[in-house]
């Protein structure tokens, strides 16, 4: 039998979650009625993929928790942070994402889930009004460095009043408006830490503050949104000084789980892309958001990065780059000359609430250079999508910590919208679904003493 050196997931497992609306409480209530045998925890890899080990006669497929020690959920502890003061259980009643049947059977447990008070800055969310916040000198807006500190407090106080042997931090909060990333501050540590410490707050977004509060507390950090936090050569640096992983960014729900999985078939089968247009319709708190420019424009530049990685204009110009070789390309003025049109929409739209739609029309030429078009509409629940990819990044986050695992994982992308990748050395983001999957799965085998056999092409 092979051997794994993952150390053993003994021990309560602290999940702190950034955000207490529909995301989180989707989260934590199917987790809580899962564990009681109420519900299913149906969309988690880690609970229900299967992944051949072995070969030819020793060949087998096998549960994830049966390759590599995952920790229970019964052994999870759940706590949270949000600029709301409503504990988990009102929180998941105003989200209107479950029905009170599927809330009820934990109502004790999720009252008594109550969120501490957030580290905030209204002008990185300016939708949101809650007064759950923390407070500096004065009643005013704490420094950058004030919220770290306040904010590993929260951490350690939380892991020593519940008993936890060890903690992962799981961003599912709105998306901060976008944060260009400076050289400057956010290419070192040092720079990093001197800019949290003068309250630079144009370049340290409140995101940066838990980030760095987790690491430092040796606590793995998942970014579930587009925001620019642990996407930052600093946070790497932490992340290795301190052996602790990374994980993001934005969790890869609905139109972009869509375009990943899609995309691939129009590259495998050598058809050509004239355009790709994408547009939602969502209601929830997380559409209010992105209703300001300034927010949607971080979302946009995630949503955006994915295609052009996986249909790349330069590999195939005459089916990508409307027949232009790739030295011409750089040198046209229009983008769209030089390759497909790619456009990405979202519309706040409050009747619909958590049940978002997502449109794609998709432009495609075959044979002869003859026109097709593709049309999808996915009608889903954006909460109920990524619930079990947020169990499925606080598990494998928590294993990869218990592996010796530290700084950007990349085996997670599967999972992320945006995947994490190292842009000052010119790599680029894995975004093929069926690419990702195979990281995946080499991982596990791997943290699991198996021989990752399966390669990347």
């Amino acid at each position: 039998m092979p051997t794994s050196h993952v150390l053993p997931a003994e021990g309560k497992l602290g999940i702190l979650v950034v955000g207490n609306g529909a995301v989180a409480t989707t989260f934590i209530t199917g987790v809580l009625m899962a564990r009681k045998g109420l519900a299913k925890p149906i969309g988690s890899m880690t609970q229900y993929d299967k992944i051949r080990v072995g070969r030819g006669a020793d060949k087998r497929y096998l549960p994830y928790a049966d390759i590599v020690p995952l920790a229970r959920l019964d052994d999870i502890v759940f706590g949270c942070w949000d600029v709301y003061g409503a504990n988990a259980y009102e929180a998941a009643i105003y989200a209107e994402v479950l029905q009170p049947k599927d809330i009820e059977p934990v109502r004790a447990e999720l009252e008594a889930i109550r969120p501490m008070a957030a580290a905030f800055d209204r002008d990185y969310a300016r939708r949101l009004t809650g007064d759950n916040v923390k407070r500096g000198v004065g009643g005013q807006l704490p420094t950058r460095w004030e919220m770290v500190e306040a904010l590993r407090d929260d951490i350690r106080r939380f892991k020593s009043e519940q008993g936890c042997s060890r903690l992962v931090v799981l961003w599912a909060a709105s998306t901060e408006i976008y944060v260009p990333v400076d050289a400057s501050v956010h290419h070192h540590l040092s720079d990093l830490e001197q800019a949290m410490r003068s309250d630079d707050r144009s370049r340290i977004a409140p995101s940066m503050c838990y980030a760095y509060a987790a690491l430092s507390e040796g606590a793995p950090f998942i970014m579930g949104a587009p925001n620019t936090t642990v996407d930052i050569p600093a946070m790497w640096e932490l992340a290795e000084q301190t052996h602790t992983p990374i994980a993001g960014k934005d969790f890869k729900t609905g139109q972009t789980l869509v375009k990943s999985g899609f995309a691939p078939i129009i590259g495998t089968r050598c058809l050509g892309l004239n355009g790709w247009f994408s547009t939602n319709i969502l209601g929830n708190r997380d559409g209010l958001v992105l209703d300001e420019p300034a927010n949607f424009r971080t979302k946009e530049v995630s949503k955006l990065s994915t295609l052009e990685t996986i249909l790349k204009p330069e590999a195939q110009p005459e089916l990508y780059g409307n027949g232009r070789p790739a030295a011409q390309q750089a040198n046209v003025d229009d983008a769209y000359a030089s390759h497909y049109a790619h456009k990405v929409r979202i519309n706040y739209y409050p009747p619909r609430g958590d049940n978002k739609e997502g449109w794609d029309n998709i432009d495609i030429f075959g044979w002869m250079g003859y026109e097709m078009q593709v049309k999808i509409n996915f009608l889903c629940r954006d909460s109920i999508l990524a619930a079990p990819l947020c169990l499925d990044l606080c598990l494998l986050s928590d294993l990869a910590a218990r592996a010796g695992r530290y700084g950007t994982q990349r085996f997670l992308s599967f999972f992320l919208k945006s995947p994490m990748h190292d842009y000052t050395r010119g790599e680029e983001p894995v975004n093929h679904l069926y690419q990702q999957y195979t990281m995946l799965k080499n991982a596990i085998r791997e943290m699991g003493g198996y021989e990752a056999d399966e390669e990347m092409d």
